[in-house]
């Protein structure tokens, strides 16, 4: 189904930064052809992932919380975000309530995403991740469910891609799905920029990315250079093997 006669894709990151590292081609590259891309930070990121601003002894919550705003702000405007919705959860650590379900099942059914790009299952360095895929995907389910706003209501089952985590021999984490992002990769380095509070990680998720790129070229025909990798949580359903 399309949602306002275009198609749509939801992301649901722990932290405001996490959409951009890890699936900033993949919201660049469909936002190009036309797509309708919802972005959900479930925090900002304010406690444990803003070390750079922490570094100021006058620096406050509320500071840290408005400049990794603005930040996001910025590269999802970068990156062709069509909405970005902050649900401010606290993080370090982050906890969800039955009325943050809630809310998250409305924008399910309000955005009726084609996919969702969300956190690995599993992070022994970041509870924060598994805990945002637990609740984007309770989430989903509960926005499936025909007796919550009735049937016309409830969306289908769109498929789940788990992005790539920091670590991912410690995460139990496989790249099933290689996305080629070079053709935006020069978008996507221009995000990274906009979040100057994880300055340091601008030049490891890009040699992430030249390393996915490297498989991708491998296992295609594809001469790419530059790489985003997934995981998907249930069967791709076809009727015909490529």
């Amino acid at each position: 189904m399309q949602h306002n006669g275009k198609k749509t894709g939801l992301v649901v990151g722990a932290h405001s930064a996490d959409f951009i590292w890890r699936a900033g081609g993949a919201i660049a590259l469909h936002a190009e052809m036309g797509w309708d891309i919802t972005v959900v930070c479930l925090t900002f990121g304010e406690k444990g992932e803003s070390q750079k601003l922490w570094k100021d002894p006058s620096m406050t919550l509320d500071r840290v919380k408005t400049e990794r705003r603005a930040e996001a702000e910025r590269a999802g405007a970068i990156l062709g975000v069509q909405d970005m919705q902050f649900f401010d959860l606290g993080d370090y650590p982050m906890r969800t309530t039955v009325d943050d379900v809630e809310r998250m099942a409305d924008i399910y059914q309000g955005v009726r995403p084609q996919w969702v790009l969300t956190h690995s299952l599993e992070d022994p360095y970041n509870f924060d991740h598994p805990e945002a895929t637990r609740f984007a995907q309770e989430a989903r389910v509960v926005a499936q469910a025909h007796g919550r706003r009735g049937i016309t209501a409830a969306i289908g089952a769109p498929p789940v891609f788990l992005f790539e985590p920091h670590q991912t021999e410690q995460c139990n984490w496989k790249p099933q799905v290689i996305l080629d992002i070079s053709d935006v990769w020069d978008i996507k380095r221009k995000a990274f920029e906009s979040m100057d509070a994880q300055e340091h990680l601008w030049e490891y998720y890009t040699r992430v990315a030249l390393q996915r790129g490297m498989q991708g070229a491998r296992n295609s025909e594809r001469k790419m250079k530059y790489g985003e990798a997934y995981q998907r949580v249930f069967p791709m359903v076809t009727g015909e093997l490529l």
